[in-house]
């Protein structure tokens, strides 16, 4: 769960904002919009029937920054919203690749890897290094920017007064609460005058609505759909509004729809400790690991009293105790890759944390380094406001969430009941970014948690590791029993965030679903790879395979 840089090199169609488009766009908008308004967000969905239109959708070849092959781009029109089907339209962008082997193609794969605001065109055009010939072979893989994000009519915020959020939550009191309420309002709103009305339509149910259009333009009567991480969500809103439209569907590293503020805090927390106590035992018996023969626990608990203190440094500057809680999180995504690089900056923090700063020179730190965030990222913009900035993440997320809290005081015992729990890691720093970036965000959430209700659908594979930080395995197993007989989980029985890239197990179950239909027994496990082993990495390699996610950088 991550934002992700738009990779250059690419010739996807720029798609625009507001109500004008061009005369075939609008043409499909009005094919397409009367077919696709089945149910409501939070309601179970209606029966409707299956539109089985020829594809409408007008590809032209675009380039691949991750290498050559033949792939298109296209955008689709779709309204700003959906309740309002003959209102205001916004262009999504598309990418696709084509089956290779067009004899035995099976449809469809359409692709979300996550964030949220990830890139799905950008995923659509690795996927023939990302994803096994067998699937390249045999499916049309089909990826579109979500609305709101990357090409899809981008929505902008003032980052100035993103900036002035990130330190509003000054004071550990109601007063501080205030405070980050009404920068967070401020915020919000500056999203509001900056993108129009569809500031107001960025929520998962959006989404599949959105998706059901793309599916209609592809001529297609079902779709596969793999969507990762928060790209599960989208997944889940699709089958809860259009079950009878999926041929197969792979969520993989699953969102929880069902959980609130204290729910998804003690989930992340406690997967994170136990993700923590996995690599703790990996170095104890790795000699290549950086802290090998000692005490890591130890350490880390040292660690933690100096950043809780100010006397941590990290490469010669002061760093505070969320930077060093983020740092934990991060790393702990894929521990092939990021495993033995935290061995080493923990043991150059232990090295440095008598030293330390102030909590003065750490705000220091942190803020020279937002302004800097913010020269560069607003230089290209221009409007009223001082920095507009393109950003989605806390839009799509505060509008299918609602994480308020009454008071300072709940936040306080939620955190003391944190430190019970997880004595080590104390606290997942995403779930305490979830909450503080949602407080007062808006008045009414647009899809609001609830238990998903499936009704119909083909069977459906869920997948998680079973010390996934971002995602965890109670998440997935939560979504499996809510979705019903129809849907199988699958777990890595390892650290570490979408399955598919982590373990040839995985990846073989997944595609011999995909391509068959045939779900793995129920309680299915796969072994854990840990660090050093090679399999998963060296797997990826033989196949000529690329992991095409970014990795949490954004997360501290």
């Amino acid at each position: 769960m991550c934002t992700s840089p738009t990779p250059g090199g690419t010739s996807v169609p720029s798609p625009t904002r507001g109500r004008h488009i061009g005369l075939a766009g609008a043409a499909i908008a009005t094919a397409l919009f009367g077919q696709l308004l089945t149910g409501t967000a939070t309601a179970a969905p209606t029966a409707s029937p299956t539109p089985t239109p020829a594809g409408t959708i007008a590809w032209e070849p675009c380039e691949s920054p991750y290498g050559e092959g033949s792939f298109e781009c296209a955008t689709i029109a779709v309204p700003v919203d959906w309740a309002r089907p003959d209102g205001a339209t916004i262009d999504l962008a598309l990418s696709r690749h084509r089956a290779t082997d067009p004899d035995r193609r099976l449809g469809s794969l359409l692709l979300n890897p996550g964030g949220p605001g990830m890139s799905g065109v950008d995923l659509a055009l690795s996927s023939p290094f990302s994803f096994s010939p067998e699937l390249v072979e045999r499916f049309d893989f089909v990826g579109f920017d979500p609305r709101g994000t990357n090409r899809s009519a981008p929505t902008y915020c003032d980052d100035d007064l993103s900036a002035a959020r990130r330190s509003a939550l000054g004071s550990q009191d109601d007063a501080g609460l205030d405070a980050l309420r009404a920068a967070n309002r401020a915020f919000a709103d500056s999203c509001r005058e900056l993108s129009g009305p569809l500031a107001e339509h960025m929520d998962s149910a959006s989404v599949a609505r959105d998706m059901d259009a793309i599916r209609v333009g592809l001529g297609e009567r079902r779709i596969s759909y793999w969507g990762g991480s928060y790209g599960t969500l989208i997944g889940q809103m699709y089958a809860e509004l259009f079950p009878r439209r999926i041929r197969a569907m792979v969520l993989d590293s699953n969102m929880d729809h069902s959980l609130g503020v204290w729910g998804i805090q003690k989930t992340r927390t406690e997967t994170l400790e136990g993700a923590f106590g996995e690599f703790a035992d990996w170095c104890a018996h790795t000699s290549t690991c950086a802290l090998h023969g000692q005490d890591v626990r130890a350490l880390y608990a040292s660690l933690y009293a100096a950043a809780e203190e100010n006397r941590l440094t990290y490469y010669g500057r002061p760093m505070a105790l969320s930077t060093f809680q983020g740092i934990t999180f991060s790393h702990m995504y894929d521990p092939d890759t990021e495993w033995p690089e935290f061995a080493q900056l923990l043991t150059s923090m232990g090295t440095t944390a008598e030293a330390g700063g102030t909590a003065e020179d750490t705000g220091t730190a942190v803020t020279t380094e937002a302004a800097e965030t913010v020269d560069t990222t607003s230089a290209a913009v221009s409007g009223a406001v001082a920095n507009p900035v393109k950003f989605a993440y806390d839009l799509v997320l505060c509008q299918d969430y609602d994480l308020d809290v009454p008071s300072y005081a709940a936040i306080a015992r939620m955190e003391a009941e944190l430190a019970r729990i997880a004595p080590l890691t104390r606290q997942a720093s995403l779930s305490r970014s979830y909450m503080t970036s949602c407080q007062n965000w808006t008045d009414e959430v647009a899809n609001p948690q609830h238990r998903l209700r499936v009704r119909g659908s083909a069977p459906i594979l869920v997948t998680n590791s079973r010390y996934d930080v971002a995602t965890p395995h109670a998440w997935g197993a939560n979504a499996a029993r809510q979705i019903g007989r129809e849907a199988t989980l699958l777990t890595y029985d390892g650290v570490g965030h979408i399955t598919y890239w982590l373990s040839p197990c995985m990846r073989e179950a997944t595609d011999t679903y995909l391509t068959t239909l045939v779900t793995p027994e129920k309680g299915t496990r796969c072994p854990a790879i840990r660090p050093g082993d090679g399999r998963a990495r060296q797997q990826l390699k033989d196949d000529g395979l690329i992991d095409p996610l970014p990795k949490p950088e954004s997360v501290f």
